[in-house]
C-alpha cells in the first residue's frame, strides 16, 4: 500500500484548498457540477463554462476538460497532457485554437500536444463544432474544431472585477486562478494567472503511478475601444510547466511557450458590412524532455536530454458581410508558418544540451482563402455552406534520420534531404436545417469533405512504407455525411447526432514492421482507405420541483478497408447517467459513467498519438458532488470520484513503461478514490 492512499475522508476534505471566485457584480444562481457535459446548443455544436466545476475533476489541461464533453476520449498517459481524441480522430484532424490563434507542439511523439499549453480557466468559453462543417477556423479538421475563447466586455463606465479560484484533493492536488480587470470606455486591461500542482497519484490498488506535475501560466490584455463599434487589443502570454510519464523512458521537464498578439475588430461600417476582423500572431514553444530529472537514472543509462522547439506565426482577415435580412455571408484569407528545430544530447554530464547546435527539421506554410454563407429562411429553418482553399508548402531540411526512438537512436542519411512539395488543397460542406414545432425541433443534414495535409507528426516522425524518409505520405481526404436533431420543450430536452465517414489516404502510423532498409522493425506512416461511423445522443428531463435526470452516450466504429480490419485507436460504447437537485442554495449530484468492452483493435497500428495494444474489459465509475452557496457571492462545491475506489485503464491509454520505483502496467491505469473541494467567491 502507498501510505498517503489511505487517508480517511474527513482528513482529506478537511486538508484541501478552498476557492475564491469573482466575475461579475451580477451573480447568476447556483452553477451545478458539470457531469455529462453541456447539450448541444445549435446542430453539432457545443458551448460550455470551463469555470464550472466539473466531475470528474479535470487535469488542469485541454484535454482532460474536454473529455466531459460526450464524443471526446483522451489518450492517456499520467497525470496530464493527454491526446483528445473526437469521434475517433487525433493529432490535426481535430484544431486546437486559443483566441483563434492555432498552437502547435514541439515533441514529434506528442509529448506536449496543443492541449499542453491550454488552461481552460483562463477563458470565458469553449466552443466545440463537430465535423468538417465550418472553413473560417483553419484547413484540415476533418473531426471538428475546439475553441478556446476569452469574451472581452468594453466598460460603459469606469469599474474592475476580479475572478479567483483555488482548488484542492488528494494526491496533493491544488489549482489557482486569478482574474483581474479593469477599464473605462476608452482603455481596459486584463491579467490572469494560473497554477496547478500535483504529486502521483495511485490507482484503484493504491499503486503509484508516476504522474506529478506543476503547470502555471500567465496571460494579459491591453484594449483600446473609441466606441462602442471598435476595438483594438493587444495580447501576450507566457506560461511553463514539468510533467512525468507513465507511458515512455523521458519526462517534460520545460514546456516554456510565449505568445503575442495583436487583434482589431470594427462593427457596423455600413448595412452592407455587419464586421471586419483582423489579427496576427506569434507562438513560440520551447520543449525539453529527459529521463533524469522525475525519475531515478535507469541502471546502465546515461542522462540524455531532447530539446525540440517550434515557432509559428500566423495572420487572418475575416468580413462579415450583410446582402439583405435573409442572407449572411464571412468571407477572408489566413496565413501560417512554422519552423521546427531539435537538439539532443546521449549525455547531459559531458555535452550539455544547451552547448547544442539546433538543427532545422522542417519548414511549413500555408495559405488559405475561405467564404461560409448562411441563408435564413424566416421560421422554418436555413441553408448553410462554405469553400475553402489552402495552398501548402514545405521543405525537409533533415540531413540524417533518426532511426529509433530517443536521442541514442542510431541515426543514417535522409533520401529526401531538401526535398520541397506543395499541395493546393480543397475543403467545403453544406447543410440544411429545419426548424418544427415552433422551433422546439431542429432537424438537420449536411455534407462535408475535407483535404489534410500531413503534418509534422506524419511527415517527420515515422519512416514510409518503402523509404525510411516519410515526406512523401500522400494528403488525406475526409468525405462525411452529418444529421442528426435537436428537440426543447417543456421540461425534456434531447439530441441525437450520427455521422458517418469515408476516408481516402488516411494516414495510417504503424508500428514493429519488419524493413530490410534497414534491417530492424520501424514505426511507419502510410495511406490506407479507412470508413468511420458513430453517434452521439443525449436526453434530459427536469422532474419534481428541483430534480433534474441526465444520459448521454457516444459511440464510433471504424474499417480499414486496405487491410480488412478494425479501424485503431477507435473508442468503446461509453454512456454517463446522472441524477441532480439543484434549488438556490443546494445542489447534490451523483453520475455513473459506464464503458463496455472493447475488442475491434488492430494491435500495433493507430494515429500520430497512440497505437492499439489489444482488448480492453469494460468498466463503470460511480461519483458524487455537492455545492453550497452561502450568498450571492461565495459558493462551495465538493465531490469524490471513483467512490468505489475501481482500478481501471482506459482503452485510449499508452501502454506502461518502466519506470525505476514504480510498477509497470500493461497500460496506464486512472486514479482511484479522488476527493476534491472548491469554494468560490464573486465580487
Amino acid at each position: 500500500m502507498v501510505p498517503f492512499r489511505r487517508k480517511p475522508l474527513f482528513a482529506l476534505l478537511g486538508g484541501a484548498c478552498l476557492s475564491l471566485s469573482a466575475a461579475h457584480a451580477q451573480v447568476a444562481p447556483l452553477d451545478s457540477v458539470v457531469v455529462t457535459a453541456e447539450r448541444d446548443d445549435a446542430p453539432l455544436t457545443i458551448t460550455t463554462d470551463p469555470r464550472k466545476p466539473r466531475q470528474p475533476l479535470p487535469a488542469h489541461d485541454g484535454a482532460d476538460f474536454l473529455k466531459t464533453i460526450p464524443g471526446f476520449s483522451v489518450i492517456r498517459k499520467g497525470g496530464t497532457d493527454g491526446d483528445p481524441v473526437l469521434r475517433g480522430m487525433a493529432g490535426s484532424r481535430l484544431g486546437i485554437l486559443l483566441d483563434g490563434e492555432h498552437i502547435l507542439g514541439g515533441c514529434g511523439g506528442r509529448m506536449d500536444p496543443p492541449t499542453a499549453y491550454v488552461f481552460p480557466e483562463a477563458f470565458d468559453r469553449v466552443t466545440v463544432v463537430k465535423g468538417p462543417q465550418s472553413v473560417l477556423h483553419g484547413p484540415g479538421q476533418s473531426a471538428g474544431v475546439v475553441l478556446f475563447e476569452r469574451d472581452p466586455k468594453r466598460y460603459a463606465e469606469p469599474g474592475a472585477r476580479v475572478y479567483g479560484s483555488l482548488l484542492g484533493g488528494s494526491f496533493g492536488r491544488h489549482d489557482e486562478i486569478v482574474d483581474a480587470q479593469a477599464g473605462t470606455p476608452a482603455f481596459q486591461a486584463q491579467g490572469v494567472g494560473t497554477r496547478s500542482h500535483a504529486s502521483d497519484y495511485a490507482d484503484g490498488d493504491g499503486k503509484r503511478v508516476h504522474s506529478r506535475y506543476t503547470r502555471w501560466s500567465a496571460n494579459g490584455a491591453l484594449a483600446w475601444t473609441p466606441d462602442e463599434r471598435t476595438r483594438l487589443e493587444l495580447t501576450g502570454a507566457t506560461s511553463d510547466g514539468e510533467a512525468a510519464y507513465a507511458d515512455r523512458m523521458m519526462d517534460g521537464t520545460k514546456f516554456k511557450r510565449t505568445n503575442a498578439g495583436l487583434r482589431f475588430r470594427k462593427d457596423g461600417l455600413s448595412p452592407f458590412v455587419e464586421r471586419i476582423e483582423a489579427h496576427a500572431f506569434h507562438n513560440y514553444v520551447d520543449h525539453v524532455m529527459d529521463n533524469f530529472s522525475l525519475r531515478p537514472l535507469a541502471p546502465g543509462s546515461m542522462p540524455a536530454v531532447s530539446n525540440p522547439d517550434r515557432e509559428t506565426r500566423g495572420a487572418k482577415f475575416l468580413a462579415r458581410l450583410k446582402p439583405n435580412d435573409t442572407n449572411r455571408v464571412a468571407i477572408g484569407a489566413d496565413w501560417q508558418a512554422n519552423d521546427h528545430t531539435v537538439r539532443s544530447t546521449v549525455n547531459e554530464t559531458a555535452m550539455p544540451y544547451e552547448a547544442m547546435p539546433r538543427g532545422e527539421d522542417a519548414t511549413f506554410s500555408n495559405r488559405g482563402v475561405f467564404g461560409e454563407w448562411t441563408h435564413e429562411h424566416p421560421g422554418t429553418g436555413r441553408l448553410v455552406a462554405g469553400l475553402r482553399l489552402d495552398r501548402w508548402r514545405t521543405q525537409d531540411q533533415r540531413a540524417t534520420i533518426r532511426l529509433g526512438k530517443g536521442p541514442m537512436a542510431a541515426t543514417a542519411p535522409n533520401p529526401t534531404a531538401g526535398a520541397s512539395r506543395s499541395d493546393t488543397l480543397a475543403s467545403g460542406f453544406a447543410r440544411v436545417e429545419r426548424e418544427l414545432d415552433a422551433k422546439a425541433t431542429t432537424l438537420y443534414a449536411g455534407l462535408g469533405r475535407v483535404e489534410r495535409f500531413p503534418t509534422t507528426g506524419a511527415l517527420l516522425g515515422p519512416r514510409g512504407p518503402e523509404s525510411i524518409s516519410g515526406f512523401g505520405t500522400r494528403p488525406e481526404r475526409t468525405t462525411q455525411l452529418d444529421f442528426g436533431v435537436l428537440h426543447r420543450a417543456g421540461d425534456w430536452h434531447a439530441t441525437a447526432s450520427a455521422f458517418a465517414a469515408r476516408i481516402d489516404d488516411y494516414i495510417l502510423i504503424e508500428s514493429g514492421v519488419a524493413r530490410t532498409m534497414p534491417a530492424r522493425a520501424a514505426t511507419i506512416a502510410r495511406n490506407v482507405d479507412a470508413k468511420t461511423l458513430g453517434l452521439e445522443a443525449g436526453v434530459g428531463r427536469a422532474f419534481a420541483k428541483h430534480w433534474k435526470a441526465d444520459a448521454t452516450l457516444a459511440w464510433v466504429r471504424g474499417e480499414n478497408d486496405t487491410d480488412g480490419t478494425a479501424l485503431a485507436q477507435q473508442p468503446p460504447l461509453e454512456a454517463r447517467f446522472s441524477l441532480t437537485r439543484e434549488d438556490p442554495v443546494w445542489s447534490l449530484g451523483a453520475l455513473l459513467r459506464a464503458v463496455s468492452r472493447q475488442d475491434r483493435v488492430d494491435p500495433g497500428k493507430g494515429n500520430i498519438a497512440g497505437q492499439d495494444i489489444g482488448p480492453t474489459g469494460g468498466f463503470a465509475v460511480f461519483s458524487l458532488n455537492a455545492g453550497y452557496r452561502f450568498s450571492k457571492t461565495v459558493q462551495v462545491t465538493a465531490g469524490v470520484d471513483n467512490l468505489f475506489d475501481r482500478t481501471y485503464a482506459e482503452h485510449l491509454s499508452r501502454s506502461g513503461a518502466m519506470v525505476p520505483g514504480y510498477l509497470q502496467t500493461t497500460r496506464v491505469n486512472e486514479p482511484g478514490r479522488t476527493l476534491w473541494v472548491k469554494l468560490q467567491f464573486s465580487l
